[in-house]
């Protein structure tokens, strides 16, 4: 993983998430806003993903458990999916809420993994 990456990555999960629980318990139905905020998230741990099968052949080697790490990029890459198919079936304000919830989570797993990745074992 890469240092500054990972600090984008878990700033923007925060702010998408913060997009989407105001407009959610605002009574606001999935839109563009909360689903485009979602969707970059998914791009950027798409991009992490590349990063992160590139890095060892670079020499930039996780310090931990190479497959706890990626359980947890596996499952980040899931959960912002799961989270935009919910959106798209059932258009409440929940389901906005749903979004935060995903993003808050993806920020979470985001700063585990780079902990796992950099910190863990050193």
């Amino acid at each position: 993983m890469i240092e500054w990456f990972t600090y984008v990555q878990v700033g923007v999960a925060v702010v998408a998430a913060l997009i989407c629980f105001i407009a959610g318990l605002a009574g606001k139905k999935p839109n563009d806003l909360t689903m485009g905020a979602t969707a970059l998230v998914e791009v950027l741990l798409i991009v992490q993903l590349v990063v992160a099968i590139a890095a060892p052949f670079v020499g930039n080697e996780a310090s931990g458990s190479v497959p706890e790490f990626y359980v947890y990029l596996i499952s980040a890459l899931i959960l912002p999916a799961a989270a935009g198919f919910w959106a798209l079936l059932d258009r409440s304000k929940w389901s906005t809420v749903i979004l935060g919830v995903a993003c808050i989570a993806i920020a979470v797993m985001v700063y585990r993994m780079y902990q796992i990745w950099a910190v863990q074992g050193a």
